[in-house]
């Protein structure tokens, strides 16, 4: 094991588990409606360091995950939650967040071509929270109530397979304890909600 990967473990471990709690930074959000497991929320921009991988659902991650490990690894960026996947064109795009302390013009360029930068604008989003194992049947599961949620309050996803799953919690944590998330941005229109 690498000194980085065990640094970065402990990390993750005090934050979830230790007396004196580490934030891990998330994208600032506004929640415009709250029932049970379903948020509608409205999204300030961020930046996403991200990979695209040409695998199933569940490998797609693990190979991503190497890579962007490494990226914040070498250019010594803190760990963020949530990690985000979504499928693309057959491929999947699994994406760490970007630390609000950089901008376009100072974050980091990776080394390795296959992490690039993008920047996600100011968006509303439906999310739906459960707990769970990290497999696409779940995530899947968790994606129809959220369709469903957002069809009763006539709310329009954009099209496609726009379905994000957001992993804040890491692999160690008991899946009964994660903090999993589908998250669907909506059409522009909906940002007046």
């Amino acid at each position: 094991m690498t000194r980085a990967l065990a640094s970065a473990i402990i990390g993750i471990t005090l934050s979830f588990f230790g007396g004196v709690a580490m934030a891990i930074e998330q994208p600032e959000y506004r929640v415009l409606e709250s029932d049970g497991a379903f948020e509608l929320r409205e999204y300030q921009p961020y930046m996403l360091a991200e990979t695209a991988v040409d695998a199933s659902f569940l490998t797609a991650g693990n190979i991503a995950f190497g890579r962007l490990f490494r990226y914040i690894s070498e250019k010594k960026i803190a760990m963020t939650a949530p990690v985000e996947q979504a499928s693309s064109g057959g491929t999947y795009r699994v994406a760490f967040v970007v630390p609000r302390q950089f901008d376009r013009r100072s974050v980091p360029v990776p080394s390795d071509p296959r992490v690039t930068i993008r920047e996600v604008p100011s968006r509303v989003v439906g999310a739906w929270r459960y707990s769970g194992r990290w497999t696409e049947e779940n995530f899947r599961a968790a994606e129809r109530s959220l369709r469903e949620q957002l069809a009763r309050r006539h709310l329009d996803p954009l099209p496609g397979d726009a379905a994000i799953i957001a992993r804040y919690d890491a692999p160690f944590i008991p899946w009964f304890m994660r903090r999993n998330e589908v998250l669907l941005p909506l059409r522009s229109s909906a940002a007046g909600h």
